[in-house]
């Protein structure tokens, strides 16, 4: 079956919401931020707000579920899009242009003394050294070598790059906030039962701690997704399908089973992923997705627009 992206045609965004709560008690524990703890701030409308969950740090969730990580491949419904590969100089797995930090911008892509990704984007974006920045000469060259660059965003700040002006912003962000927050206040201790009176500063003898995690009432996961930014990629209507339904994939995997984001922050969606803008819109289920997405993949591989062999290998030597 094909998916239905019709009143998706002149929108500008696609906004949804999930309503989250503990999977088990009432407390959670947010992101944390050096210097600052957790983030704790006074929404317009005076209540207390709290980041339960960064849009940086979200991004690479939604990118996590979808890496087999025992097999070292994408999950079974994504197999066939394009990756860049790390290995050792024992062919081994490092990492890949999914899991990377960085993804593309890698330094064990593009500071490996293996420099075949490097000199591939030289070679085919040289004729931007000067002048704006071509974004759909970009948006098709990365597509090739990695379609989830696309949604994820990506800054290749290299200097020998045009001058390091080549960056998307993501076609996908999210973030959790909860509303209503307070303060759980508990703690603990670290027991020495050998020697509770040691010099902690080494670790030994007992040392006491305070812990904050978080109660309320109103939990929820927000996601945009660029239209305007996807169609002015001009990649046509068939990787613009199959961007929005990678993009939904992730967000419905992330959801059903990726939402245990810290020891003690464990969540289960309430009620269903609901669609705020267009409201015409009805977001395919998990199963339709993983149904149609292998179609989408060879439907754009079969226009020329994936790199062959679809995963580009690059060795990182110092």
């Amino acid at each position: 079956m094909a998916l239905d992206f019709s009143a998706l045609n002149t929108a500008p965004r696609l906004l949804l919401e999930a309503e989250l709560k503990p999977i088990q008690g009432t407390r959670f524990q947010p992101t944390g931020f050096p210097d600052l703890g957790a983030a704790v701030y006074d929404g317009p409308d005076g209540r207390r707000m709290l980041l339960v969950e960064s849009a940086q740090s979200m991004a690479n969730r939604l990118e996590t579920v979808c890496w087999d990580s025992a097999a070292d491949t994408w999950n079974q419904p994504l197999k066939g899009l394009p990756v860049i590969k790390v290995v050792d100089d024992k062919g081994k797995s490092l990492t890949n242009s999914v899991l990377e930090s960085h993804r593309i911008n890698s330094p064990y892509i593009l500071e490996s003394k293996d420099k075949s990704v490097f000199d591939k984007l030289k070679a085919e974006l040289s004729d931007m050294e000067e002048g704006a920045v071509d974004i759909r000469k970009l948006a098709r060259v990365l597509l090739r070598l990695d379609a989830n660059a696309l949604i994820h965003g990506v800054f290749l700040a290299k200097k020998e790059l045009s001058g390091g002006r080549l960056r998307l912003p993501r076609l996908m962000s999210a973030f959790i906030e909860a509303a209503d927050a307070n303060v759980a206040q508990s703690g603990g201790v670290k027991n020495d039962h050998v020697n509770p009176s040691g010099d902690t500063a080494k670790g030994f003898g007992n040392v006491p701690f305070s812990r904050d995690e978080y109660t309320s009432p109103n939990i929820i996961a927000y996601f945009n997704i660029d239209l305007s930014q996807l169609r002015g990629f001009g990649l046509g209507e068939k990787v613009e399908h199959l961007l929005l339904a990678i993009m939904l994939y992730k967000i419905r995997r992330l959801l059903n089973e990726g939402m245990r984001l810290r020891t003690a922050c464990d969540f289960d969606l309430v009620g269903n992923l609901c669609v705020t803008r267009p409201q015409s819109f009805a977001v395919p289920s998990i199963a339709e997705l993983e149904g149609v997405l292998p179609g989408l993949i060879q439907a754009v591989a079969a226009e020329g627009l994936f790199a062959e062999p679809r995963v580009t290998t690059v060795a990182w030597r110092k």
